[in-house]
């Protein structure tokens, strides 16, 4: 056990790591693909979408960055906690889709972020500073 133990700061910057890019990756992706992020916006009726865009670009990537870097930790990790539950609300409504052959995948990446999302409460939790 204490050989596992002797890891834990290792296991927790890589764990950062893998949290910051999961924010990073997507956020760059929206840039790549403005426009059609926004019409998706749009089309499941987030408010202000033109706005909100470019602030939920921002976020993800300098989150992600703040992440990585294990820079204020607390406050970056219940940001993208509260980003991630809207987004999911908003983006991935599967009970909008009864029916719909998307439905389980929508389903599934609700699940994922709420995982996600568990996983950032936690990570806020550790902040030391």
């Amino acid at each position: 056990m204490d050989l596992l133990k002797k890891y834990d700061h290792l296991y927790f910057i890589v764990g950062r790591t893998l949290l910051g890019l999961y924010f990073i990756v997507p956020g760059l992706s929206k840039v790549y693909d403005f426009m059609g992020t926004l019409a998706l916006m749009r089309m499941k009726g987030v408010p202000l979408s033109s706005a909100l865009l470019p602030l939920t670009i921002v976020l993800q990537v300098l989150g992600g960055i703040f992440l990585i870097l294990g820079r204020s930790l607390r406050p970056t990790a219940l940001m993208l906690f509260g980003l991630t539950i809207i987004i999911n609300i908003y983006i991935h409504d599967f009970w909008a889709l009864a029916g719909d052959s998307g439905q389980a995948h929508e389903t599934q990446n609700f699940v994922k972020n709420l995982a996600i999302a568990a996983g950032l409460l936690v990570l806020a939790t550790k902040d030391k500073r």
